[in-house]
């Protein structure tokens, strides 16, 4: 039951953040800081905070109702969200900088690759 509460949470944050990230890519200027100089640019916010945090999200739910794939998306979930949070913390240090938006990132991306662990933990044979 956690595993499902855990991938149901998931696809709440990911998916529509994913989604509301590829129709305003704009949207990441005042929030992160990160802005397209180019159309290239621009497609590439859209693929890698639109595409890809929306495909996460679309993984837990589908995950979420198909208890076959559930042990899956949890690993995947782990390894991408301990991955993000490893090079957030990173280039945090490099760059000498810890805004308020790298911290909730770090807090949410930590948390979740927990959680999927614990889940992941809880489901072992």
């Amino acid at each position: 039951m956690a595993s499902v509460i855990f991938l149901c949470v998931s696809a709440l944050v990911w998916l529509p953040y994913g989604l509301f990230c590829f129709a305003n890519p704009a949207f990441l200027v005042e929030a992160a800081g990160v802005a397209a100089t180019s159309a290239t640019g621009s497609t590439e916010l859209r693929a890698m905070y639109g595409g890809l945090q929306a495909g996460i999200g679309a993984l837990a739910l589908v995950a979420m109702w198909r208890e076959g794939l559930r042990s899956s998306a949890l690993v995947c979930l782990a390894f991408l969200c301990g991955g993000l949070a490893l090079a957030r913390l990173a280039g945090a240090v490099l760059d000498a900088e810890l805004s308020s938006y790298t911290l909730v990132g770090l807090g949410f991306e930590i948390g979740s690759a927990a959680c999927a662990g614990a889940c992941l933990w809880q489901r072992r044979p």
